[in-house]
């Protein structure tokens, strides 16, 4: 495969009417498929080439799935996913592999996304075995310096996931990321699962590695509050659909659609003058529907 091309207009990433159908099949002895479900239906967004992306939106919305079919994790039914200069939906298996040196996920949970049976060493030096890089001591201290990034003690590569918290599990998975130096890291929900302290260690940590190495985040989460700290735009998603794309304090400060509105006036504030005020706000939102119907 030729080197990959550069960016077009500064974005790393363009994904235009991406849409993931999954099928409903109905029989025991002949299946038959009556329905289909729209986990994805017609989204488009660019990322340019060090910026932060918030795809946000309810569990269901489809927020995950679009961050599968952009490193082809799951096969879009259709649309375009440019990166790099090269359409991802049209390369065959050995450019895919090549590729995706180039792209890299962070996963949700950090407790069922690291193989128990690999000690965080091997776990790391994975990916670089997979693509054939280096030399096994060079992996070794290619995966020390990496540990290091992310402020994990370099010195308990021997040891087994499940001797470490969650957050220093999830730096475990930043770093294993990390390893082949990639452009693009999708977030995928990276500190849900995490008590609310240690959000904000790898929240400043993405930050800081996106500082330090150039990084483009895709950063998916339910959480605006979170979303807002790392995104320089926000997409939001209902249904599989986009509903609003804009800059980060635009979206939050002036939210152009309903349901983007109604995502803002169910996060919790510290404040019983503005949580009455909210109530008051969801209560004519609510009747608003009401008389739409």
């Amino acid at each position: 495969m030729s080197a990959a091309a550069p960016a077009r207009n500064g974005m790393l990433l363009e994904v235009t009417d991406l849409t993931k159908h999954f099928p409903v099949k109905r029989g025991i002895v002949f299946e038959r498929q009556v329905g289909e479900v729209k986990a994805v239906d017609g989204v488009s967004f660019s990322i340019p080439e060090g910026h932060t992306l918030g795809l946000v939106g309810e569990s269901g919305s489809g927020k995950s799935t679009t961050g599968y079919c952009i490193l082809q994790l799951m096969k879009p039914t259709s649309g375009s996913i440019r990166f790099l200069g090269k359409e991802l939906t049209e390369l065959d298996r050995e450019d895919l592999r090549r590729m995706r040196r180039e792209m890299q996920i962070v996963f949700q949970d950090p407790y069922s996304s690291l193989d128990p049976r690999m000690t965080v060493g091997n776990i790391v030096s994975e990916p670089l075995e997979v693509h054939g890089i280096g030399t096994r001591r060079g992996r070794r201290e290619t995966v020390r310096r990496l540990l290091e990034v992310v402020g994990f003690n370099p010195n308990y590569t021997n040891r087994y996931p499940h001797e470490f918290s969650g957050g220093q599990r999830q730096r475990i998975g930043v770093a294993r990321a990390l390893a082949l130096n990639p452009k693009l890291i999708v977030c995928d929900e990276p500190v849900s699962a995490l008590d609310v302290s240690i959000q904000a260690q790898i929240l400043n940590l993405l930050k800081d590695l996106q500082r330090d190495f150039g990084l483009t985040y895709l950063f998916i989460s339910h959480d605006l509050a979170v979303v807002r700290t790392m995104a320089d735009e926000i997409a939001v998603m209902n249904k599989g659909k986009l509903v609003e794309v804009g800059p980060a304090e635009q979206v939050y400060s002036n939210p152009a659609d309903e349901y983007t509105k109604a995502l803002f006036t169910a996060v919790p504030v510290p404040d019983p003058k503005r949580q009455r005020e909210r109530k008051a706000e969801r209560a004519r939102m609510r009747l608003d529907r009401i008389a739409g119907i």
